[in-house]
């Protein structure tokens, strides 16, 4: 009975989470109540939590994660700036005339945001501010214009600069030095925030691409596309001048990272002053909008660490426990080896993306699996990128999909829920078909870095 302790702990923190606990509260609680009863019935050694000390301060000496705020920074200052606003504009613009010009431009705009903010709250909301109503117009049905708008708004997921990417790369970068270790190998190699971003560059250039084939070929508006004329010479210099901003700041951000000039880190640092700036030049900025953005900026970061201190002390106890033992003996142990693995894991991730937020899934699910299949010989770059794939979907899925909870909140009511869960079906297909590109093709995300870094 004891050796199902740990899979009874990881379904009780899922439980926990699903009745709407706080993230933090629910690891660190369900495995200290956990802990307390191994504790009393001899069946958990408490030094296991003489380690918590050196894992916080672990946490908060750590570099990469510094990433963290100044991206945020940078995304909320852009939010606030209205960049997307004018970019809207601007792309519909160079694309009338153009079938289904309306939703290229929403998906193309979506492209640029996340490339610019990597955050997939405000690129949602702020699309559906702007383009949903005048995509109803335009003769959209509901599901098609929804489904755009938070397939499109997930693209912050993959393309860097990218949230998700900074915290995975930093648990894959431990999970990789454990496995290593594990195999006896006491020089390990080591794995990157910059390699993730580089190995996404190509997958998320595809997905944008599958995303405007589809809206080219399957989304046809009821009603024509309003503008057909030609665009006006001074009209294409205002939307041009309005695309260059983000496009530089995008050259900047990873530019920087490519040329070796500066880590991720350092390239957040370049992000978040260079999107104050921008703030600047357009006039949207002041001490009350600074003040705004830097309350955002710490209520998330706040989150973020909380987590991870949370997730610190549920490893710590579920490694007491025996899990990672028990976890390691399942997946060798599993018919068709190193792929049996990987399938089955890449399939929990997507089921519990059906009700967890990725934060979640990250810090608990990630840890436990990623020393597992990186001992077993996977390329940590094609694993990080796959499991970030794989949690974009988590923010489509119904019924929690949290890209649909942000558009639900600032949509009209004539749009129905049953239409978002519709039209969002045919985005989660394409993104599982980019993931068994990757696994028919893994040099799609790992040629990239291999030229970059070497």
């Amino acid at each position: 009975m004891v050796e199902f302790i740990p899979l009874l702990m990881f379904l009780v923190v899922c439980l926990v989470l699903m009745a709407g606990y706080p993230v933090a509260l629910s690891l660190s609680g369900t495995a200290l109540i956990f802990a307390l009863v191994g504790f009393a019935t001899g069946t958990f050694d408490m030094a296991f939590l003489h380690a918590l000390p050196n894992r916080l301060f672990g946490t908060i000496k750590n570099t990469t994660l510094i990433a963290v705020p100044l991206f945020v920074f940078m995304g909320v200052m852009l939010e606030k700036s209205r960049l997307a606003e004018d970019l809207l504009e601007s792309m519909a613009d160079l694309l009338k005339g153009f079938r289904s010009g309306l939703g290229l431009s929403v998906v193309l705009v979506g492209a640029l945001l996340a490339a610019s903010t990597g955050i997939v709250g405000a690129t949602v909301v702020t699309m559906g501010l702007m383009s949903l109503p005048t995509m109803l117009k335009r003769g959209y049905s509901s599901s098609q214009a929804t489904g755009i708008i938070c397939a499109t708004g997930t693209l912050g997921q993959i393309i860097p600069p990218s949230i998700a990417l900074v915290l995975l790369g930093d648990i894959l970068s431990s999970a990789y030095q454990q496995a290593q270790l594990s195999m006896g190998i006491f020089t390990p190699k080591v794995v990157s925030i910059g390699d993730l971003f580089v190995g996404a560059i190509i997958p998320g250039v595809i997905l944008v691409l599958l995303y405007c084939l589809y809206v080219v070929l399957f989304i046809k508006p009821a009603a024509p596309e309003e503008g057909d004329e030609p665009l006006p010479q001074h009209g294409l210099s205002r939307a041009m001048l309005n695309l260059l901003p983000p496009i530089l700041l995008i050259v900047a951000v990873l530019g920087s990272i490519l040329s070796g000039a500066a880590t991720p880190t350092e390239a957040a640092g370049v992000g978040a002053f260079g999107a104050t700036l921008l703030a600047l030049f357009k006039r949207q900025l002041s001490f009350g909008r600074l003040r705004e953005v830097a309350q955002s900026t710490t209520e998330v970061t706040s989150m973020v660490f909380l987590i991870l201190i949370g997730a610190a002390v549920f490893s710590l106890v579920f490694r007491g426990f025996g899990g990672e033992e028990m976890v390691e003996q399942f997946l060798t142990g599993l018919p068709g080896g190193l792929v049996g693995a990987t399938i089955l894991v890449m399939l929990l991730i997507f089921v519990l993306g059906f009700v967890l937020d990725f934060i979640e899934i990250t810090f608990v699910v990630v840890p436990i699996v990623g020393p597992v299949l990186l001992a077993m010989g996977l390329d940590p770059v094609w694993l990080g990128i796959m499991i970030a794939i794989n949690l974009q979907t988590s923010f489509l899925t119904p019924p929690f999909g949290f890209a649909l909870f942000y558009l639900r909140g600032v949509a009209p009511a004539s749009v129905e829920t049953k239409e978002m869960y519709r039209g969002v079906i045919p985005f989660i297909g394409i993104q599982l078909l980019l993931m068994l590109m990757l696994s028919l093709w893994p040099a799609l995300a790992t040629w990239l870095p291999g030229l970059v870094y070497n």
